[in-house]
């Protein structure tokens, strides 16, 4: 097994989404890493906050996820036809109140 980092990922929409199309791009980004494991890369998807405007259209996501590379990232993404806008790797986090 390939040691893993974890990277943060900004996906920016260039237009905002709905609710059906965010869950259509989940389904492509799973499609999309269940093939590059089944080729051997290391990647998994740990979580995902959603971005939305003032009128609730989804306008971005910001993602975690632990890869063996930045590279494996920006594959999952094309394969996934997901922007990766910045891809960086994830530092220690700082505690809230």
């Amino acid at each position: 097994m390939t040691e893993t980092d974890e990277y943060l990922i900004l996906r920016e929409l260039p237009e905002p989404i709905t609710d059906d199309e965010l869950a259509a791009a989940a389904d492509a980004s799973g499609e999309a890493l269940e093939e590059l494991r089944e080729e051997g890369t290391e990647i998994s998807w740990v979580e995902s906050e959603v971005l939305a405007d003032d009128d609730g259209g989804i306008v971005g996501t910001f993602c975690r996820y632990r890869a063996e590379s930045e590279a494996a990232i920006h594959e999952h993404a094309e394969r996934a036809g997901l922007p990766a806008t910045k891809v960086t790797r994830r530092g220690e986090p700082l505690s809230g109140e």
